[in-house]
């Protein structure tokens, strides 16, 4: 369970060995996290706290989640020091913890237990009915869709998302019911700790190559996290996605119980008729020949097929009343920057979401396309996430974008990584230009100048749409104080 470099595992990256038992949340003594403010750090903190489990942590910036975990009963620092960690059994740190980190190097030398975070959340969920939901595009959605769908039932499921929900206004929670729903992340094969009943995989498709290194690595480790659920668990995955699909038939191979969803005829839960006006949407949904109606305060047909996803766990995985699922989702009002209104001005209104992966900035723009009415016009602004899938995915980044009317690329977000020579935000403004000759591109590299452009470019009609995991986010409000007002 050290964070030394093992080979427990062929998708642990020589740090975890993702095979080994987990201990009880009870039994860490005091947990010490490092980079609390991480959207799947602090939820794990938060219901360790909510268990009255002794919490610390660390974090490079004084995010303001720092202050709620402290209000919470944490023990919060902001930077690194060896200090801070002294004195906890347990240390906890994400894949993006470098190994040279003050904290990490002192904790290994004490003997700690090291804890990757997916670990720490699996030790939350002993005696729980499990259900984990995975996949490059959807997760969050899905998991916060699932969580309220529950709710909706009557249920106080514990939840672990890596974005927060809005109605809630968090990111994880403590429930009273022995349901444990998690947001399973791929991205360096922890996944596969969690052993769901239930696992839920919304697609199958090539990302985090900088980890795995070739898409039949990404499908090797799919492979794994379903071989995980027990005998009598339920895979359950999107027919409409060719990798799911595909992950679907080798489980079915391998003896699983499988149930497929999506708008493809051939779904056993099976969408149709699908409609959107403004932010809401709805479609028939057709369940062992009986039709229901979703209704959906979202909009997207990508959200659909997520809100499907849940109904199918909650109806076919937990046994939950069809009507009352339905009215849960039905209640779910959205999760941060997962296409959330910012506010309007000037005429022109903007929205936020975290699209940074080609299938998901496809899917948002398309969804962005249908609330636009002419003359007005969509403009996005796409700050590219990594440089390694800057430079793998150029190409399928710039069709994503290619429907908007004018593209803004800024540079690249480097997040854990180190500049690569030659990637930037250009590779991405010439593709939509490959895309869509003659389009309107801007490619902006400077931060600060982002806003002033965007304002400028802006008329009455306009639909701004801020796309990306990284700052862009605090791109729309600048744009509305420009434009003379701001945030409702």
């Amino acid at each position: 369970m050290s964070g030394q470099p093992t080979a427990g595992h062929p998708f642990a990256a020589a740090r975890f060995d993702f095979t080994a038992e987990v201990p009880r949340a009870e039994d860490l003594g005091r947990v010490h996290f490092l980079a609390i403010g991480g959207a799947g750090m602090s939820g794990v903190a938060r219901i360790m706290l909510a268990r009255g489990i002794d919490v610390s942590g660390s974090d490079a910036k004084d995010v303001p989640v720092l202050t709620s975990l402290a209000s919470e009963g944490a023990t919060v620092w902001v930077g690194f020091d060896e200090e801070h960690q002294a004195g906890a059994p347990t240390v906890v740190m994400s894949s993006s913890i470098r190994d040279d980190n003050v904290e990490l190097v002192a904790a290994r030398a004490r003997g700690a237990l090291i804890l990757h975070r997916a670990q720490a959340l699996a030790s939350l969920m002993h005696g729980q009915r499990r259900l984990a939901v995975a996949g490059a595009n959807g997760k969050t959605t899905t998991t916060s869709l699932l969580a309220v769908a529950l709710q909706g039932c009557g249920l106080d499921p514990s939840f672990a998302v890596g974005g927060e929900l809005a109605r809630h206004g968090t990111n994880a929670h403590q429930g009273t019911d022995d349901v444990f729903v998690v947001e399973a992340d791929e991205s360096d094969g922890s996944f596969v700790v969690y052993r769901p009943d239930i696992a839920i995989v919304t697609n199958v498709q090539p990302d985090h190559l900088d980890f795995y290194g070739s898409f039949t690595v990404v499908q090797a480790a799919y492979d794994a996290f379903v071989r995980t659920v027990p005998p009598g668990g339920l895979v359950i995955t999107c027919a409409d996605d060719e990798g799911a699909l595909g992950l679907a038939e080798r489980a079915r191979d391998d003896g699983l119980r499988v149930l497929t969803y999506g708008f493809d005829p051939g779904s056993d839960v099976l969408l149709r008729d699908y409609s959107q006006d403004g932010l809401t949407s709805a479609a028939t949904l057709l369940d062992g020949g009986i039709e229901h109606q979703l209704r959906l305060g979202i909009p997207g047909r990508h959200n659909a097929l997520d809100a499907v996803a849940a109904y199918a766990a909650a109806v076919h995985g937990l046994g939950q009343d069809p009507a009352g699922v339905l009215a849960g989702l039905a209640s779910f009002t959205g999760t941060r920057r997962r296409f959330e209104p910012k506010g309007g001005a000037g005429g022109v209104v903007v929205i936020d979401d975290y699209a940074h992966n080609a299938g998901k900035v496809a899917a948002v723009v398309e969804t962005a396309v249908r609330l636009v009415e002419p003359p007005g016009r969509l403009i996005v602004v796409f700050q590219p996430h990594l440089y390694s899938r800057t430079q793998d995915f150029a190409t399928e980044l710039g069709r994503g974008l290619a429907p908007a009317d004018i593209t803004v690329v800024m540079d690249v977000y480097a997040a854990r990584e180190d500049p690569v020579p030659g990637v930037s935000g250009q590779l991405v403004a010439d593709a939509v230009a490959d895309a869509r000759p003659g389009a309107e591109v801007h490619y902006v590299p400077s931060w600060s100048e982002v806003p002033g452009v965007v304002a400028g470019l802006a008329r009455p009609g306009d639909l701004v749409l801020t796309v990306g995991a990284g700052d862009v986010t605090m791109i729309g409000p600048e744009v509305l104080r420009l434009l003379g007002g701001g945030p409702p």
